[in-house]
């Protein structure tokens, strides 16, 4: 019988070794980890996959699958029948014995076992399905509050450069060179941005206690600081690259397959339907002497031959073959997007933060020069101002915008380490695969 090893198939969809385990009692609602004061990304994850008990459950249902196709391989229990008769008047008793066994469900093992292999493989393949689900989910939760920890730093900035302009105005208001008008407008700006820092922070607050849940501990401070964002590397491989190795590695196809075979031996069952019922055995009698030979029990298919189950079982099967058609479509619409994505996105970050952000930042610092010396006033200054933080903002939004892109495109293909492999395999293949790059599967 196949035994599915979930972990270890989980170990290399996401390329990370050891960090699910079966536990057969639930855990407390809080699992308290020793930790330091910086929670990073793989130790995130690490704690996510060991901890999620929507990962526990799927590979219960996998032992569930298992069970059952350990139960398929059984045949059922003979039943023995023991009659006595007794004649009238008196003497010796007529017994007779028949031991019977279901004869359809021994001409039906084969098909059965491999039905139930084939449902124990696609269960083994949803169980992957829910890991990478959970380790998406992880990893952009945690892309988030690295986002919000980024944007509350650009407004904590902000908030300094305003309260240092207010300042600014009110020493120039008292020296006669400057209008009240100047520091009602740094004032209400102060205000504002001290709203919208209290909206992120309550923000930050909300994702800390998703990602809280996701790592097994939501009754915790969730007060843990986070590795910076990092940029991540370019990818070289291709579309084509891309698209065959999801093809070959995303577990809900795998599933969809295997429950395709699985359908495929049910139908093979449905000729044997018809005689469902029957029993082969021997029988016995003792009068006077002992008497036994076969005996077969077997319905006459008059009414019901088996067309109706396989009618079903075939329906079902072209159910799940456009089913199947239908997930590839999405899954290769994922995948170039994803890809298409993360190469547009992280273009646009390069370009902001190597041309865009340097002329605000100097655009800023000429405007407040000249507001200092009186040669402008300050609503041009604010506007460089309002221009440079929207700058900051926008570097941010792109910085989440280029990690979600990465996190989908190896969930696309099946994980990050199906991901990894891509990459690693690339310059080997590149001159084939660039030349038949046409944006679909092979």
């Amino acid at each position: 019988m196949h035994r599915p090893d979930v972990p270890a198939e989980a170990a290399r969809a996401t390329g990370i070794a050891d960090a699910i385990t079966f536990q057969k009692e639930r855990e407390p609602i809080d699992v308290r980890e020793p930790a330091g004061s910086t929670l990073t990304l793989n130790e995130a994850v690490c704690r996510a996959l060991a901890h999620d008990p929507r990962i526990q459950a799927a590979l219960a249902r996998v032992r569930i699958a298992e069970a059952e196709a350990q139960q398929t391989r059984l045949l059922p229990n003979p039943i023995m029948n023991v009659d006595v008769h007794l004649p009238e008047g008196g003497g010796q008793a007529i017994i007779g014995a028949t031991l019977t066994g279901d004869l359809m469900a021994m001409l039906q093992k084969p098909k059965q076992v491999t039905a139930a292999d084939n449902r124990l493989r696609a269960g083994s393949a949803e169980a992957i399905t829910t890991v990478l689900q959970v380790l998406s989910e992880v990893q952009e939760s945690y892309a988030m509050v690295q986002s919000i920890e980024a944007r509350l730093a650009v407004l904590e900035e902000r908030r300094s450069i305003v309260a240092r302009l207010l300042n600014l105005a009110t020493m120039r208001l008292t020296a006669g060179e400057g209008t009240r008008l100047d520091v009602l407008t740094l004032d209400a700006q102060l205000v504002e941005s001290a709203v919208e820092l209290a909206q992120r922070r309550l923000e930050r607050t909300e994702q800390r206690l998703v990602l809280a849940r996701l790592i097994g501990e939501p009754s915790g401070a969730a007060a843990w600081q986070l590795a910076p964002w990092q940029v991540p590397p370019a990818v070289e491989a291709g579309e084509s690259a891309w698209l065959s190795a999801a093809m070959a590695n995303r577990p809900e196809i795998r599933a969809v397959v295997w429950e395709l075979a699985a359908l495929g031996d049910e139908i093979a069952l449905t000729w044997l339907s018809p005689l469902e019922g029957g029993d082969a055995g021997m029988t016995a009698e003792h009068d006077q002497t002992w008497t036994a030979g076969p005996t077969v029990t077997s319905p006459l298919p008059i009414f019901d031959w088996g067309q109706a189950r396989k009618a079903k079982a075939k329906a079902q099967r072209i159910e799940a073959r456009h089913h199947l058609t239908q997930l590839q479509r999405q899954i290769v619409e994922e995948v170039r997007r994803a890809h298409a994505v993360y190469a547009e996105s992280r273009a646009t970050l390069h370009q902001a933060q190597s041309q865009l952000m340097p002329l605000q930042e100097k655009r800023r610092e000429q405007a407040e020069l000249a507001y200092k010396s009186g040669e402008a006033d300050l609503t041009t200054l604010l506007l460089a101002e309002a221009d440079l933080q929207a700058t900051r903002a926008r570097l941010v939004e792109l910085q989440e915008k280029v990690a979600v892109a990465m996190l989908k495109l190896q969930r696309a293909v099946g994980g990050a380490g199906v991901a990894a492999s891509v990459e690693t395999a690339w310059p080997a293949s590149q001159p084939t695969t660039q030349a038949a790059e046409t944006g679909s599967p092979r």
